[in-house]
């Protein structure tokens, strides 16, 4: 099971889900949600509604610890396409096949949830019933979002690019079929974790857009 860490006043009514380290090369993603949880606790950087935060730093340890790191998990499969989306048997065979040329790297698995840590995911879905999920990569600088919701322009230095729907994908998955807003952020580099001041800006413009967003949607189910 993977490791989580929960932030949790006891007046929280939102739930947010925080995901690094799906693909384990990514290692500035595992970074920063352990900064985040810092930052989570901290009085000074806190919104005017309380939030759960739930975190799950490194979805992936059997990539993020091979060496060199993978971004595949031990059964060699890229658990960002292994959510169960509509036609995903139809979809993610066309999409490994056709669009990526059976990219290893790629691989969607024999069947949706197939992987253990894929499954961690959908049953925290299912059980936290997030109102909002972040997940973590990197390396293409840039913020991509699925879902309802106006996105967010930006975090930090990283801007809304949009950058298309996978099949298999957690925002795929999330966002557009479960209806969950997803923001994804690409961090610039994979290896190279942000500045601590790039790393809390992050954080502080992630708080803004909730409260602007989320918060004044109140609780829901």
């Amino acid at each position: 099971t993977p490791f989580v860490r929960d932030v949790a006043p006891p007046d929280a009514r939102l739930r947010v889900l925080v995901i690094g380290a799906i693909h384990g090369d990514e290692l500035s993603s595992a970074s920063v949600a352990l900064h985040w949880i810092r930052l989570a606790q901290d009085p000074l950087v806190q919104m005017p509604q309380a939030v759960h935060w739930r975190f799950i730093p490194a979805l992936n340890p059997d990539g993020l610890l091979a060496r060199p790191p993978r971004r595949v998990n031990a059964s060699g499969v890229d658990l960002n396409r292994n959510f169960p989306t509509p036609n995903w048997e139809r979809d993610a065979a066309i999409y490994w096949e056709k669009r990526v040329r059976k990219d290893p790297r790629r691989w969607p698995g024999p069947k949706p949830l197939s992987e253990p840590e894929s499954r961690f995911v959908h049953a925290q879905m299912e059980e936290f019933r997030p109102q909002l999920i972040v997940s973590i990569h990197a390396p293409y600088g840039v913020l991509d979002f699925d879902g309802p919701s106006v996105p967010p322009s930006k975090l930090g230095r990283l801007y809304l690019d949009q950058v298309g729907i996978f099949p298999g994908s957690l925002g795929n998955y999330g966002g557009v079929h479960k209806g969950v807003p997803v923001v994804t952020v690409e961090l610039p580099n994979s290896t190279r974790t942000p500045l601590d001041s790039e790393t809390r800006q992050m954080w502080i413009d992630l708080l803004r857009w909730i409260s602007e967003r989320l918060a004044t949607q109140g609780p829901t189910r």
